[in-house]
């Protein structure tokens, strides 16, 4: 009878454990989880001591009286520590600050990897072969889920830096043209997301100015994300319009199943006429800011996403004077959780730009004003403005012959 009874108890905690301990993505939360665990289930206080760098050991969790912890013996605690990694579970009974103690310490060991140990003290009696177990069952468990959430930092790591390497080294534009840019990550506990931005330098003193999200997150999404850059750069070298562009892309994307869909906008800019023409694959629509009042949302054709194979894209020509800047982004600068798209564009459009504010200046206060920093997604941001033409150069440098590629 007693020894069903403890069983049926074993059993009920490892429940309550599976139930208990895991429920969060970071590491201190999960040795938190575990040491409070045993010390509602199991004993009088619980701690876990983690093996750090250098080797050295340092305490991250601690449930129940520390003074019951402290006050092991020393000789104690280094013997049950040095006997940690040759066996399975250790346990000690003698005296402590509080009188007799009972001590059983638990390495934590997870695919073979020793992260530290587990000591569960109690000043009644000892402990039993199943209350042991069940000190061991959450132990292994807890190892689990630190291995799973070290991986996944891992992949993360992976493709952030991707998406970093990627994003930071957009084409150069023609001198004729200021650019700036910014990329800005959730977080690092974040999946990292499908947002890039690229500048592509065509004939004639014109520039191809992009910015894309591939839907989803991850590391395939970055994946994605360097697949349709580099469809783009190749698509433009052939210096189709830029709906021409998109139609190219499209086509090339769907028929790749494993691609993911991915927004798109595209700006060709001709400083030597004063024009930019815009077209879209289901992105948010750009804007244009001048020193002398709020911005502007142009009306650009928003066609469906890349990778569809639905085309149908337009595009717009619209007059660009040295005193604007174009501002293209990714959906995570202005999208707010529960806010309708059209409010949270209207605050973009409402910012002001302070008289002499550079390209860099104006990327900075978009950011600033629309606390892109804590943003709920990934933000991706391209501005462009035309450099004025120094006096000396000539004025036909630059000229767009009629007959050239449409």
């Amino acid at each position: 009878m007693q020894e069903r009874d403890g069983l049926e108890a074993r059993l009920r905690g490892m429940e309550e454990a599976l139930e208990r301990i895991g429920t969060s993505f970071d590491e201190r939360a999960i040795w938190r989880e575990l040491a409070g665990f045993v010390f509602r289930t199991l004993c009088d206080a619980a701690a876990v001591d983690v093996i750090g760098q250098g080797g050295r050991s340092h305490r991250v969790a601690v449930a129940g009286p520390a003074d019951l912890l402290d006050g092991l013996p020393t000789e104690a605690a280094h013997a049950v520590r040095a006997r940690d990694e040759g066996h399975p579970v250790h346990a000690y009974t003698g005296r402590g600050t509080e009188g007799s103690v009972h001590l059983v310490s638990v390495p934590l060991i997870g695919r073979g990897k020793l992260y530290g140990r587990l000591l569960a003290v109690r000043t009644r009696g000892g402990f039993s072969d199943h209350e042991t177990a069940t000190l061991h069952f959450a132990a292994r468990l807890a190892c689990v889920h630190i291995g799973h959430v070290r991986r996944l930092a891992t992949t993360e790591k992976i493709a952030l830096d991707l998406q970093r390497a990627l994003v930071a080294e957009p084409g150069r534009p023609h001198p004729n043209l200021d650019v700036s840019s910014r990329y800005l990550p959730v977080g690092p506990r974040a999946l990292v997301g499908g947002d890039w931005f690229e500048t592509v330098r065509l004939h004639f003193g014109r520039t191809l100015l992009v910015v894309g999200d591939v839907m989803g997150h991850g590391l395939e999404a970055a994946v994605d994300m360097n697949a349709y850059r580099s469809l783009l750069r190749d698509v433009a070298s052939t210096d189709l319009a830029p709906h021409r562009v998109l139609r190219q892309l499209d086509t090339l994307s769907a028929a790749d199943d494993n691609r993911r869909p991915a927004t798109c906008l595209i700006v060709r800019v001709d400083p030597a006429r004063g024009l930019a023409v815009y077209a879209s694959a289901g992105h948010l629509p750009p804007a244009v800011f001048t020193a002398d009042g709020p911005g502007e949302l142009l009306d650009v054709p928003v066609g469906p996403p890349l990778g569809t194979g639905i085309g149908g894209y337009e595009a717009v020509a619209l007059p660009i004077t040295a005193d604007q800047t174009i501002l293209l982004y990714t959906d995570g600068l202005v999208e707010r959780r529960g806010e309708d798209i059209d409010t949270s564009l209207a605050r973009l459009a409402a910012l002001r730009m302070t008289t002499g504010a550079g390209v860099s200046e104006v990327v900075d206060a978009v950011c600033d004003g629309l606390d892109a920093r804590h943003a709920e997604d990934d933000v991706a941001v391209l501005a462009a403005r035309l450099r004025p033409r120094p006096p000396h150069e000539p004025a036909g440098s630059a000229v767009h012959p009629v007959g050239s590629a449409q």
